[in-house]
């Protein structure tokens, strides 16, 4: 079974490309560096993504992959983008994060909003490829759901009738920003055996 390393720490995107990558052994790079951490000084998903994934195909001299993504609000500018995982602050706290949101939020009308997701694959001696996808919901008054991670229980999904932390894993995967990427990821990958 082939390794295919995800430069993350964070289980929740790593346990996502499991179930998407049945067939591989998905490895975090926790497993493989300790403390891997990469400063994103990029200011879009894709400048972000390719600093990690370089990064981490440097340090462990194979093919690495790596994804930036977040949750953008319309009526907030695109709020909170890049900054997601750390919008309520630097400890990376979901709760703190979502009470933010939809505070800034307030009685605001308009809450579309996406999820985007930009994966970067990058290998020793080779251009680095990306793949992006979105999935466009709307922002909920509140919580709703247990599953998933980050802003998933206040992202709601119409064709569902659910927000994302309603989903299933299978179910999530199929229709979420970084299934779409992985799948693009996928299309290449097999393209290229």
């Amino acid at each position: 079974m082939e390794d295919i390393v995800i430069a993350s720490n964070n289980k929740g995107k790593i346990n996502d490309f499991k179930v998407i990558f049945p067939d591989y052994n998905v490895i975090g790079i926790a497993e493989l560096i300790e403390d891997f951490d990469v400063e994103e000084t990029g200011d879009t998903f894709e400048a972000n993504a390719k600093l990690k994934s370089e990064a981490a195909a440097k340090a462990l001299n194979k093919r690495v992959i790596a994804d930036d993504s977040g949750l953008e609000v319309f009526a907030l500018g695109g709020e909170p983008g890049i900054f997601s995982a750390r919008y309520a602050g630097t400890e990376k706290d979901d709760n703190a994060n979502i009470e933010k949101l939809l505070t800034n939020l307030g009685d605001e009308t308009n809450r579309a909003a996406q999820f985007v997701c930009v994966i970067s694959m990058s290998a020793p001696g080779e251009e680095t490829v990306q793949f992006k996808g979105t999935v466009e919901g709307e922002i909920t008054l509140s919580k709703i759901g247990e599953q998933g991670f980050g802003y998933d229980p206040i992202f709601y999904l119409d064709d569902k009738n659910k927000t994302m932390a309603q989903l299933t894993a299978e179910e999530k995967s199929e229709v979420s920003h970084r299934g779409k990427a992985i799948e693009k990821l996928q299309q290449y990958l097999e393209g290229e055996q």
